[in-house]
């Protein structure tokens, strides 16, 4: 029987298929082969780590794609369960040219994928990933001979040891740490603890299942809890951890929903004070409040908005020497000599401890009032077809050039520029914005607008953008009302 792997399964910048439907263990085993395959051709010395989730189906996901690597020909330094950043630290700490993780990351139960990068600390661009698809689905896949397979010992230590490197809070700080019963919990309640934060545990008792919710702290159900759990327990915070560790969510002491983008203006403020003019990077549905907010401008910071995804964003950190970058579905990349330049959640939950630590007078909610007001949209998702999206956005994207051509307004407000680096970000005369991009993952559009004016404001600017998104016969109902 031939290996069962779906075309549609090499994403943008990582790979997610359903297991098994659509893609079996002889796919993987034949994805295994086809990296392998990809590594010879890249002229990479054949040795790479490789990693595995806790979902009950991962180990034997993880042990045919292994499978497919010995065949050709890599040496396997398998790291068992892990996170994400785990595995591209061991990348880096083993000295390896290649690193693959299984993980469906975020992704309910039911799905797979793989996580894969050569050049630490990047991974797979798109370009990367259609090779790789080319050289799996084509057959041109090359067995050879030398391949075997050593577990590491030690490497867990090590990877906790780097995060918290010297740092013992100075300041009392007690926190929830909630990770879903996802892989987090195997890890970030001791290093939180490490650092001297009192961790309050929520679902960190590792559980396949997912008995309580999806890990994914950009999803109201896990955000609820954790401020529930803030509120239960008087803690100053809550640090939640998505399935695969990359992805932190903050709520503050109040049990109020922090926005990623909003923490990144907190920690870019914080860094920026002590490298001054420093540059960050930051993703098309990030605030506005990084190219106007004058903490920033006072210290010579310099920010640059770019393409959503976390590939992407790695990419553009390395390129450009930027100390951090940040995304409002909350990955955080820091680069030297701060962080690695991956993307982290513990990083970031160390992060966010140390800048409390550094202003102990001031709570989080605190410094977040400090910031200067502005109204945001949550993250909209328009159903669209995968083989319509893109050319949707492309109509869109002229539409709105258009406008901004001849004058047009968004809100009552003129667009005054339209970025398309990634999608269409509409600039607006007193700073606001609205986006509209094709979603890399999912069959879906991605829509966020802000306004620094006003809810009103910002309602207005999504209601005149709704109405062009609207003129597309494709485009279907949100995720969420707004």
């Amino acid at each position: 029987m031939p290996a069962r792997i779906a075309a549609s399964g090499f994403r943008e910048y990582d790979a997610r298929w359903r297991y098994p439907e659509e893609i079996d263990r002889a796919g993987m085993h034949l994805l295994g082969l086809g990296l392998g395959t990809q590594m010879r051709r890249r002229g990479l010395d054949p040795a790479i780590a490789v990693g595995h989730d806790l979902r009950s189906y991962s180990p034997e996901v993880a042990e045919a794609l292994v499978a497919g690597l010995i065949e050709a020909g890599v040496a396997v330094q398998d790291i068992g369960l892990a996170l994400t950043p785990m595995a591209y630290f061991a990348q880096i700490h083993l000295g390896l040219p290649a690193v693959a993780m299984v993980t469906a990351s975020h992704n309910p139960n039911g799905w797979t994928g793989v996580k894969m990068g050569f050049e630490a600390p990047l991974t797979h661009a798109p370009e990367d990933m259609a090779e790789l698809r080319d050289i799996v689905l084509s057959g041109a896949v090359e067995s050879r001979p030398g391949g075997t397979r050593r577990p590491v010992e030690g490497l867990r230590e090590a990877y906790l040891a780097d995060l918290a490197g010297d740092l013992r809070l100075s300041r009392p700080l007690r926190a929830v740490c909630a990770t879903g019963n996802g892989t987090a919990g195997a890890f970030a309640p001791e290093l939180l603890a490490r650092i001297g934060v009192e961790v309050i545990p929520r679902h960190t008792t590792l559980d396949p299942t997912f008995p309580h919710y999806n890990p994914n702290p950009e999803a109201l159900e896990m955000l609820h809890d954790m401020a529930d759990a803030v509120r239960e327990s008087g803690a100053d915070l809550a640090i939640g951890l998505d399935g695969d560790g990359d992805r932190c969510g903050i709520v503050d002491g109040a049990g109020r929903e922090i926005f990623a983008d909003k923490i990144g203006l907190l920690l870019a403020r914080d860094l920026a004070r002590t490298h001054p003019g420093a540059r960050f990077v930051v993703d098309v549905k990030s605030t506005g409040l990084f190219a106007t907010d004058p903490e920033l401008a006072a210290a010579g910071a310099h920010t640059e908005y770019w393409k959503t995804g976390h590939s992407h964003m790695k990419r553009r950190l390395h390129a450009t020497g930027a100390l951090a970058g940040f995304e409002k579905s909350g990955h955080a990349f820091f680069g030297p000599p701060v962080g690695r330049g991956y993307d982290c959640g513990l990083r970031t939950a160390i992060e966010v401890c140390r800048l409390l630590d550094r202003n102990p007078r001031r709570s989080l909610a605190d410094l977040v009032a400090a910031l200067p007001a502005s109204w945001i949209t949550p993250t909209l998702s328009p159903a669209c077809p995968d083989g319509e999206k893109y050319a949707v956005v492309e109509r869109l994207t002229a539409r709105l050039q258009a406008m901004a051509a001849r004058g047009g307004t968004l809100g009552g407000q003129k667009i005054t520029g339209v970025l398309t680096v990634n999608g269409a970000r509409a600039g607006l005369a007193d700073g606001g914005w609205a986006l509209i991009r094709a979603s890399s993952n999912t069959p879906n559009l991605v829509v966020v607008c802000e306004s620094l004016a006003s809810e009103a404001q910002m309602r207005a600017i999504f209601g005149d953008l709704n109405a062009l998104i609207r003129t597309e016969p494709s485009v279907g109902a949100y995720d969420q009302a707004l």
